[in-house]
């Protein structure tokens, strides 16, 4: 797997390089923001992992630059930031994951290949969703409203709009949306599905046939007129 690394702490950088090389792994390092999307273009990772505080250019700004010429490659943020407000902004700039600082390899190269497999499956539905009279396009991670405005949704909202739409008319569990979206039901996650289904509710409104029944302490009911 070729994966473009961007950190620039050398002595850390280098650890993890070799460490991941150990496993097979191709790596590009980079260690200047400004350098990371060229190297991106001339490389093409199929994953990217950026720190978040770096010279001339930050994670988040490569992420953006990154998104307009690739929507689909997934990238993982480190950081020593966990606060969030900072990771809602990291996943708002085109990111798919995060990790904190300090981390174990055996979690980073974990959430590697389970970016790389989600990455995977989302390339492999091509299908349109009809959804009352929006439409869904889960593998261009597209919403389609009735005046024909396209909202591009972020990799998360796409993921838990797929979740919902697999469930269509009937319950689906909070826990289960946490486990299928974040791997991971912790308190800190199930307060950024609020956020996103929050998001989702908001394009919706476009359609009042379509909506998002919060079910409490269960989960909730996707309805749709189509």
């Amino acid at each position: 797997m070729r994966l473009l690394y961007v950190e620039d702490e050398i002595f850390l950088g280098k650890i993890v390089k070799e460490t991941l090389e150990s496993r097979g792994f191709e790596i590009s390092m980079v260690t200047d923001g400004d350098l990371a999307v060229e190297e991106f273009k001339s490389y093409q990772p199929e994953v990217c992992v950026l720190d978040v505080m770096l010279p001339n250019k930050s994670g988040f700004e490569i992420a953006q630059e990154i998104r307009k010429a690739d929507p689909g490659v997934p990238i993982l943020f480190l950081t020593a930031r966990s606060q969030v407000e900072d990771v809602l902004k990291g996943f708002g700039s085109g990111g798919n994951d995060y990790l904190k600082k300090p981390f174990s390899m055996e979690e980073l190269i974990a959430r590697i290949h389970n970016l790389k497999n989600m990455s995977g499956r989302k390339k492999e539905n091509t299908d349109t969703v009809s959804l009352g009279r929006l439409t869904f396009y889960p593998a261009k991670q597209e919403l389609v409203l009735p005046d024909k405005e396209t909202i591009k949704l972020s990799f998360r909202e796409a993921e838990l709009l797929k979740v919902l739409t697999e469930n269509l008319n009937s319950k689906v569990l909070r826990k289960d949306i946490l486990l299928r979206v974040w791997n991971d039901d912790s308190y800190f996650n199930s307060r950024n599905l609020d956020v996103y289904i929050t998001r989702l509710r908001d394009y919706f409104k476009a359609d009042p046939g379509v909506e998002i029944i919060t079910l409490k302490g269960v989960g909730y009911l996707f309805k749709s007129g189509s």
